[in-house]
């Protein structure tokens, strides 16, 4: 951990289902003797075995000693051939996709797992923006690489099989994931495109546990047709082919038999007849093989048969490990690297000042910068550890640290500790190992701190008042989905309290409300999300105590269309008035809030720049008092008073009533999404008594909000999700059925090249989601599993002030469910 310059920390990323986790124990395997032959390694809860699939991201640590003929063609910095590798294996689910987001924060290269059949798909898709999105260097492995080969398919390839059909699919895969790649370019991350001559791109197969680079069978042949390595393996990809007639190298195929292409003819030819004499258990020409290979098997394994003795043969000549390793070691950044440029990302104070100089030297010597990106419960006993990254410094066991929360601003006192660490350890899968103290440029996991940090936080040394915090992650996924949870037995309340709040702990992106009357609300990223979250609470965080869950319903939110004018509200006793007026924000500014671009930590110049591009006025950008919900949310209320100021009492209170106002809009309590509020006049009493009062200025200050929001022609925003399906053409008839009941029109429609899978994409409103995936389950007897990715918002069209109207007719019903006042009886207080 002390030689910064042999660290590699990486992510593992994928769309579910595409093999990344069995891949990771080929690793683990090979560096652990076989400690993951007894299952994924990475599956740390019984529920991740029991569905097959990743639902939290866990750590582990490799040592790898590199082979010193391989470091030679390294360019980098390096220390010896002892390598530390901190790996992070993340779920493939779009509704765990938080989960990405806070290994991605902690690492500094991703190994991205594509399943060479499926593609590229919409997961993919969307964690490969998230890796570039955050500085991360990415690699490529196309996994599922037997499938491609006649004997090993099990339906998902056409019949007809060739190497060049092979070829095609390949190249498809990596055309469209450099598509990608070039949409989001990083300049600071420089050419990242993935370039299989170039040892980016790595061939496997995870189930069978052998993957190849082009460079490695540059280096069996190169010698044996005198040409040098970085020139061979050039001709293996791309429009190269060798003619076995003449054994020349031409830029076009010559004749249909004996030209060929170079990764045709060296890298898919004889993986095909050592799988081809296996399969047909051809021993005679097997043996002949493995000599000319230089492979050798034991007595005991030339005796498998079939699939097991491919697994043999290709595991010792072509082991995965070997191939990965290498990649990641030689293609990913060192620490020292990459933070050179993921400060201008990350730390959101001066890029000149201590603390960035000493997150981009990588300085052990420096202050303490560490950030915690999501806690674990590695017993899931109730108990949590704080993970993260030490960017500076180095942190140690009983050493006292200041904690900046989510919601910390400098120069405030909110969200702000300081506690002491009681210990600090490696992650390593099932297990943690205490150790007396970490450096900076690798992970770590910390105890003592679970009552001090709910998700997230930046972590620095006691008394460093002058830093600032390591900038919030930006999420993919929002929480749209939502159950409500009741304890069948009220004196069980308390525990239900507690286990909500342990559950907020456990989970980057879960909302729970508090409890009212011995029920709240539980919110997550879709069904299946909310399934783990009510399961992990009532099983693990209440011991198994009995709880109602109810149907899942969708969140919407509440914006307006309009502007308000302004509206003069006053006080209960008539002696105060609050002139305010609300109109919509520009789509741009809102996604500059929402990707963190512009808030209450953004400088004065950055602020100015920003809002000027959407016509707001240079002066106006030191005016904005408050973003929210939350300090951080997608609504700002703005001072436009001329003359004068404004008494600090009733600017806090003003504030603290927004930031109840944006989380409980005036339609249905729902969250607002893109209003901005601007206070234009207040006039107070002469008189101290009547009003600086709470009672007074409160009730004022709470109707002027309303009353702003519902006169600017207020509209319910819904969720929209991107639905992406891969079914075969047998399964299109039912699929499109299905479609058009749930009244989502397909968007494309496009057969993956020599493969029998056609993928659909199509836009879902959110009202549908509940159920969506059960249906095309239960219809195509668990074929198709369609994946829902959240796209936007879109405003729902009726006005929702209108009873007839659909949006009118779900208002009512909210507000019936919430124990609301009748909107009508609403409107008439406010006299609208």
């Amino acid at each position: 951990m002390d030689n910064k310059t042999n660290i590699r920390n990486m992510a593992v990323i994928a769309h579910v289902g595409h093999g990344k986790s069995t891949l990771v124990d080929s690793l683990v395997a090979a560096n652990s003797r076989g400690v993951a032959a007894d299952g994924h390694v990475t599956d740390t809860r019984e529920d991740e075995a029991q569905r097959g699939m990743s639902i939290k991201s866990t750590g582990i640590s490799l040592l790898h000693v590199m082979d010193i003929e391989s470091l030679q063609a390294y360019k980098g910095q390096r220390d010896g051939n002892r390598y530390l590798i901190n790996l992070i294996d993340s779920p493939g689910h779009v509704e765990f996709s938080s989960e990405v987001t806070a290994a991605l924060r902690v690492t500094d290269g991703a190994l991205l797992v594509v399943d060479c059949i499926e593609g590229v798909c919409v997961q993919t898709e969307t964690v490969l923006r998230q890796a570039l999105g955050e500085g991360v260097k990415p690699i490529l492995c196309l996994n599922k690489m037997d499938e491609l080969f006649p004997g090993l398919q099990v339906g998902r390839v056409k019949p007809e099989s060739p190497g060049e059909h092979a070829y095609n699919i390949l190249r498809n895969v990596i055309e469209n994931a450099n598509h990608i790649m070039a949409a989001n370019k990083d300049e600071q991350l420089g050419d990242v495109q993935f370039c299989p001559h170039n040892g980016t791109v790595v061939f496997s197969s995870g189930l069978h546990g052998w993957a190849f680079r082009l460079t490695d069978i540059a280096k069996k042949y190169a010698s044996k047709f005198r040409m040098d390595e970085s020139k061979f393996v050039k001709k293996l990809w791309g429009d190269h082919f060798y003619d076995r007639t003449t054994q020349k190298w031409t830029s076009e195929r010559t004749g249909p038999g004996n030209c060929v292409r170079g990764f045709v003819y060296f890298c898919y030819n004889p993986l095909k007849r050592i799988f081809a004499a296996c399969m047909s258990d051809d021993k005679a020409e097997l043996w002949r093989l493995c000599g000319k290979l230089g492979v050798k098997l034991s007595d005991d394994d030339k005796k498998l048969p079939g699939v097991a003795l491919v697994t043999c043969v290709m595991q010792a000549w072509l082991p995965a490990s070997t191939a990965l390793l290498e990649m990641i070691i030689l293609h990913l950044p060192s620490p020292c690297e990459a933070q050179m440029h993921r400060v201008d990302k990350l730390y959101e104070g001066p890029l000149n000042d201590t603390y960035a100089q000493a997150m981009r030297n990588c300085d052990p010597e420096g202050p303490l910068m560490l950030y915690v990106s999501k806690m674990i419960s590695p017993s899931q006993d109730g108990r949590f550890l704080a993970f993260g990254r030490v960017f500076s410094g180095r942190i140690a066991n009983g050493m006292k640290v200041r904690i900046m929360g989510p919601s910390y601003v400098p120069g405030l006192k909110n969200d702000l500790c300081e506690k002491t660490v009681q210990k600090t350890f490696i992650w390593m899968g099932r297990n943690q190992y205490e150790v007396e103290d970490i450096p900076c440029g690798t992970t770590v996991s910390i105890s003592g701190l679970e009552e001090y940090i709910t998700k997230s936080g930046t972590l620095t040394n006691e008394g460093k008042v002058d830093a600032w915090p390591i900038r919030r992650m930006k999420f993919c996924v929002h929480p749209v989905i939502y159950v409500s949870v009741e304890c069948k037995v009220l004196k069980d309340v308390p525990e239900l309290v507690e286990g909500l709040k342990r559950l907020s702990i456990s989970d980057p992106i879960v909302i729970c409300s508090a409890v009212k009357s011995r029920s709240c609300t539980i919110a997550g990223a879709g069904e299946l999300h909310l399934q783990i979250c009510c399961h992990d609470l009532q099983g693990v965080f209440m011991d198994g105590t009995k709880i109602y869950i109810s149907h899942p319903e969708i969140f919407l939110r509440e914006t307006i269309l309009g502007e308000s004018g302004i509206r003069e509200t006053k006080s209960p006793n008539g002696q105060n008035r609050l002139f305010m007026s609300a109109h919509r924000l520009d789509e741009k500014l809102v996604k500059a809030i929402e990707d963190g671009l512009l808030g209450p930590r953004t400088d004065l110049a950055a602020r100015t720049k920003i809002l000027a591009k959407s016509g707001w006025d240079e002066g106006l950008a030191n005016k904005i008092w408050c973003f929210g919900p939350g300090s951080f949310g997608p609504n700002m209320v703005v001072d436009m008073c001329k003359g004068g100021s404004i008494p600090n009492q009733v600017k806090e209170t003003l504030v603290e009533c927004f930031q109840t106002a944006s989380e409980e809009g005036a339609l249905a309590e729902e969250i607002i999404r893109g209003i901005c509020f601007e206070v234009h006049h207040v006039l107070l009493h002469d008189d101290q008594k009547y009003r600086h009062t709470k009672n007074q200025l409160i009730p004022m200050i709470k109707r002027a909000f309303h009353e702003s929001q519902l006169r600017a022609k207020p509209r319910l925003l819904e969720p929209v999700f991107v639905v992406e399906i891969q079914a075969p053409e047998s399964a299109m008839d039912i699929i499109i059925g299905l479609l058009n009941q749930y009244s989502s029109n397909i968007l494309q429609r496009f057969e993956r090249e020599g493969t029998q899978l056609i993928t659909t994409r199509s836009y879902l409103h959110g009202g549908f989601l509940v159920g969506f995936a059960e249906a095309f389950r239960a219809a195509t007897s668990g074929q198709v599993t369609p994946q829902c990715v959240f796209s936007h918002w879109g405003t729902m069209s009726s006005d929702p002030l209108k009873a007839s109207s659909l949006t009118g007719q779900m208002v009512l019903d909210i507000r019936k469910a919430k124990k609301m006042k009748e909107l009508s009886v609403a409107l008439k207080e406010l006299e609208l």
